[in-house]
């Protein structure tokens, strides 16, 4: 039986990985399609933490209950994964046509796994407070989930069953026309190809007799190529008219020149409105032209440009996908694909290259004042332009850096990781600073450097961890006590790099153990009771992420945290809030006199403001905090009741003393 749940466990993760590459869903099952995918992908740690701890796990099962279990909700789980491939791959037209009963089947999907997730008590598992409550979120909003559309979805559907509905005799509305292959994206050759084989296939694969539907669905198919064939309503930029932006690299070809027609807009990059020549994701989820972002975040922004929403990171994600449709639209239109504009020490000029293999040389030289004056140039170097880091990357400096942040020359040390930093911008050069062994040496200047120096050593371990793994290599290399020390006693500068970098290693759980044993609570506790720290946002974060850890547990108790967690759940910022909550439903799960001590100090007055008025996560932890409060209220009115039965009892058997 236990291989048997093993095989279901890890069919479990296959196919939420499956489900994670499906996208580009049908304009009018985008948004409810994109969320059950989100949803779904949540699950993701629950199955593995079942799968890491599955000894104990098939210790639980007196019979074949949980495997009953396992089985139902990988059927409902591969239910979903076909509705998102339709949603995905499928016929536009018939997803459209056919809205009704595609929602039906999405409804019946999500209330399928709602029913999976709600009828296994996950309290008999070995799963973390993180995964529990990451569950609790899906399952909250499964039951949110509805299939409502868009009123844009609503005429999309209306215009489209006009059309269906017309005799072949009716000539059509050219603004109907238009904008029905706006909406449906088939506004080019290769599009209505794709759309007539998703046709065919859908009919070839169903069992049943096609019938009259297809058949007008086909002639529907072909109005819309006949119109874009002919018609040709997407003219693009007018004869002679330049984007509004400038060409972010000085060199793009104009619109014109590239086709006698429009480039589709998901090829444009937001900022320059060119064919992207090497597409990449940001943080929000939007593609840009790469040289056209890096430029803007160099300038200091720190905002996606198309949404204004804050970037939670800089990292840039080649988008493969789209890089490949741009090259395939461009091959189908008789035009040569965009060539990547790269930057690397071979693609310097000769001036460049020369300057950089000269600083190298001194890096390697015996000299001191030739190293420390190397890399005091190569630091300012890297912080200039992209350009730049991946130049001297690809020259080979980063050994030679990483050997020199053991130097005995204290502002050398300073130098050789402020470098490390810079070029730790680039993505690529994570990887390549960890493997070169830059980790333990990057310690070292964190614990005996100057201050200057142990605040670009944090800043740099943060950099480095955005990278899962590297996570748990820098907090097996000791990186975590030297961070709590400079949360403790260093600059106001010096504390923030230190709390980042933390908060960022302890994403890990393994961390979080090491975090607290390094004594990292009880300085959280001064941050946060400090008037004029400047840190409580960032230690309530941390701490919030400490409090699911059953040794972080332990310490936020002994540090006596409870009467400040109430005054932030109270008065803090609505982020505060909600993290002071967190932090006290895992204080309260462990020990009912943490829920006896806040409800002394008033602690149901500010919930119940917080379960109304409450950002979604505080509400939630508002809720699951009143719902411990009044499970405890009642078991205390059962035991008074129980105690004065008690006593009635007693009386009763006493001897008549009249």
């Amino acid at each position: 039986m236990a291989e048997d749940k093993g095989g279901l466990i890890q069919k479990l993760i296959d196919t939420v990985n499956e489900i994670s590459s499906i996208t580009d869903y049908c304009c009018s099952f985008k948004k409810v399609f994109a969320n059950l995918a989100r949803r779904l992908k949540l699950l993701n740690p629950l199955f593995e933490e079942i799968r890491d701890a599955k000894e104990a796990f098939f210790c639980l099962d007196d019979g074949d209950e949980l495997n009953e279990w396992l089985v139902k909700l990988l059927e409902h789980m591969e239910s979903a994964k076909e509705l998102l491939r339709l949603g995905s791959e499928g016929s536009k037209i018939y997803l459209v046509l056919e809205m009704d009963q595609i929602m039906k089947k999405y409804q019946e999907v999500t209330t399928r796994l709602e029913q999976d997730l709600s009828s296994v008590s996950f309290d008999k598992l070995e799963i973390s407070d993180e995964v529990k409550e990451q569950v609790e979120l899906v399952l909250s909003q499964f039951r949110r989930a509805n299939g409502r559309t868009d009123a844009t979805d609503v005429e999309l559907y209306e215009d489209l069953t006009s059309l269906y509905n017309k005799d072949d005799g009716v000539v059509e509305d050219p603004a109907v026309m238009k904008r029905l292959v706006e909406k449906l994206h088939l506004t080019e050759i290769t599009d209505l190809t794709h759309e007539s084989i998703a046709l065919h296939e859908m009919v070839t694969a169903s069992s049943e007799d096609p019938g009259e539907s297809i058949e007008k669905m086909s002639m529907l198919l072909k109005r819309i190529k006949d119109f874009v064939q002919t018609e040709s309503p997407f003219a693009g930029s007018p004869p002679g008219e330049s984007s509004a932006l400038p060409s972010c690299t000085g060199q793009v070809t104009s619109v014109k020149s590239l086709k006698n027609g429009a480039i589709p807009d998901d090829f444009r990059c937001p900022i320059s409105l060119e064919l992207m020549k090497d597409p990449v994701i940001v943080s929000t989820g939007q593609t840009y032209e790469r040289s056209c972002i890096v430029k803007w975040l160099e300038a200091g922004h720190r905002t996606c440009p198309k949404t204004q929403q804050s970037l939670t990171s800089t990292t840039l994600i080649p988008n493969y996908v789209l890089r490949s449709l741009i090259a395939q639209w461009c091959e189908t239109n008789g035009m040569e694909p965009p060539k990547r504009v790269t930057r690397s020490a071979s693609a310097c000029t000769p001036a460049e290259r020369s300057m950089i293999e000269s600083l190298l040389r001194k890096l390697s030289s015996v000299s001191p004042d030739d190293q420390r004056t190397a890399a005091g140039e190569i630091r300012l170097l890297a912080k200039r332009n992209a350009d730049n880091r991946v130049a001297v990357a690809e020259a080979g400096a980063i050994p030679l850096l990483t050997h020199l942040l053991t130097a005995p020359d204290s502002r050398t040390q300073e130098h050789a990781v402020t470098a490390l930093l810079n070029l730790s911008i680039c993505e690529d050069n994570k990887g390549s600073i960890v493997s070169s062994g830059a980790v333990p040496g990057i310690v070292q200047v964190l614990r005996r450097g100057s201050m200057e120096a142990r605040e670009n050593a944090a800043a740099t371990l943060f950099s480095l961890s955005v990278i899962d793994e590297n996570k748990v290599t820098i907090g097996s290399l000791g990186a975590i006590p030297p961070l709590v020390l400079l949360l403790s006693e260093g600059t106001q500068r010096g504390k923030k790099d230190a709390a980042t970098a933390l908060f960022n290693l302890c994403i890990y759980q393994g961390n979080k153990g090491r975090a607290v044993r390094s004594g990292i609570i009880p300085t959280l506790m001064e941050l946060l009771t400090e008037p004029q720290s400047g840190m409580k946002d960032e230690a309530l974060a941390i701490l919030a992420i400490l409090s699911s850890h059953p040794e972080g547990k332990v310490a936020i108790g002994k540090a006596e945290a409870v009467p400040v967690l109430v005054e932030f759940i109270g008065s803090g910022s609505p982020r505060n809030k909600e993290n002071a909550a967190a932090v006290l439903v895992h204080l309260c799960s462990g020990d009912q006199k943490y829920l006896v001590e806040a409800q002394e100090l008033g602690v149901m007055g500010v919930l119940v403001d917080l379960l109304h008025n409450g950002t979604d996560r505080g509400k939630r932890k508002a809720g699951q905090l009143l719902e411990k409060m009044n499970r405890w209220a009642e078991q205390q009115k059962e035991l008074a009741q129980s105690a004065d039965n008690k006593s009635a009892e007693d009386q009763a058997d006493l001897p008549n003393n009249s």
